[in-house]
């Protein structure tokens, strides 16, 4: 028997972190039905769709409800009160018509809050992780973000390149230069590329000792190859540190069945515009030796022609990708740089509305 029927916990949430999933599972153990409202303003760098969906992949059993509001913070001001919570009501209708009975609030004015909505106020205990400490620490507090907000903050890069132009080679040592910083940075995952598992998998199979070039491949082979790779970044995304590497993603996939099954394969299968990456390093062909590991094919002029199809696909898709050149090490030193930029942007967050009353 639950104590209310209707629970409702008010915040920012920016970004989502650990203490507010204590407190989401505090009320969803209390109430019949719990409303999570996403407050967000114009003044916020974490856009509201991003907030509301990582709180609905840590917390399916409570209804998230995302709401801009721009009225000004003052629990001085009545008429601010009323601007605020017409607000909240208004978005609450949207979704149920039961009242709410108990308002979570860790905060002193949740009992004002509670009253005008004719609810008890069940005050939470704060446990000494806040949003504002991670804005202004990211790396820091990277360890109280709940695990869909890191997936979502994770600064994601993605190396991908034609056959033998040093993908694995490029994105291990990044990995390795983010590892070597220590603390948080030690975890920095490394997404292998699975479509070479797969290849091995479906030659063992299917190949009975024919070349490997002999094999058969199918727009279902690309399919589960780039549902994979996905499958296994986000993953990574949700233990891992501030930065992701990729050998290849699921839009990388799509270059690939074009070289497979040549000019008619599909355009821009659905699974191309999932999940975002910040940029793709892209491997120049050019000055690299052709390096045979079993499981190339070995067509020089295909190789070549793949550079201008990545640049050509990432061009038209919009995204942001830098060509690597020059030795191992300038490469490398190209990706370093690049990527601390992207790190360096990432971590800074906009201020957000405060005011009398309100934390931030």
């Amino acid at each position: 028997m639950t104590e209310f029927r209707h629970g409702l916990l008010i915040g920012k949430f920016y970004p989502p972190h650990l203490g507010h999933s204590i407190a989401i599972r505090q009320a969803a153990e209390q109430c019949e039905r719990v409303s999570v409202l996403v407050m967000a303003s114009a003044a916020e760098s974490i856009a509201l769709a991003d907030r509301v969906a990582w709180l609905r992949a840590e917390h399916g059993d409570v209804d998230v409800i995302g709401v801009r509001c721009d009225a000004p913070l003052d629990v001085t001001d009545e008429r601010i009160w009323t601007a605020q919570v017409a607000v909240m009501s208004a978005a609450l209708r949207t979704r149920s018509p039961v009242p709410v009975d108990a308002v979570y609030c860790g905060d002193a004015y949740g009992a004002g809050l509670a009253q005008r909505f004719d609810a008890k106020w069940v005050p939470l205990q704060r446990d000494g992780r806040s949003s504002s400490a991670i804005r202004a620490h990211l790396a820091a507090g990277w360890d109280d973000l709940a695990p869909a907000a890191k997936a979502g903050l994770t600064t994601r890069v993605i190396v991908v390149g034609a056959e033998s132009t040093g993908t694995t080679t490029v994105s291990q040592r990044l990995v390795e230069h983010y590892r070597r910083r220590g603390g948080v940075w030690s975890r920095t995952q490394w997404v292998a590329e699975y479509g070479r598992d797969y290849t091995d998998i479906k030659w063992r199979a299917e190949g009975a000792g024919r070349p490997l070039d002999e094999l058969v491949w199918t727009t279902a082979d690309f399919d589960a190859v780039a549902a994979e790779q996905t499958r296994q970044e986000e993953a990574a995304a949700r233990i891992g540190s501030p930065v992701l590497v990729g050998d290849t993603d699921a839009f990388a996939t799509a270059i690939w069945e074009r070289r497979y099954l040549g000019p008619d394969a599909r355009v821009d299968p659905e699974w191309t515009a999932v999940p975002r990456h910040d940029v793709y390093l892209v491997t120049d062909h050019d000055g690299v030796p052709w390096l045979d590991d079993g499981l190339r094919e070995g067509d020089l002029a295909v190789r070549a022609a793949m550079t201008g199809w990545f640049v050509d696909a990432l061009t038209a898709a919009g995204h942001s990708w830098v060509l690597l050149t020059g030795s191992v090490e300038e490469r490398v030193e190209l990706a370093v740089r690049t990527v601390d930029q992207l790190l360096a942007v990432r971590a800074r967050f906009a201020e957000p509305l405060s005011g009398p009353g309100f934390g931030s």
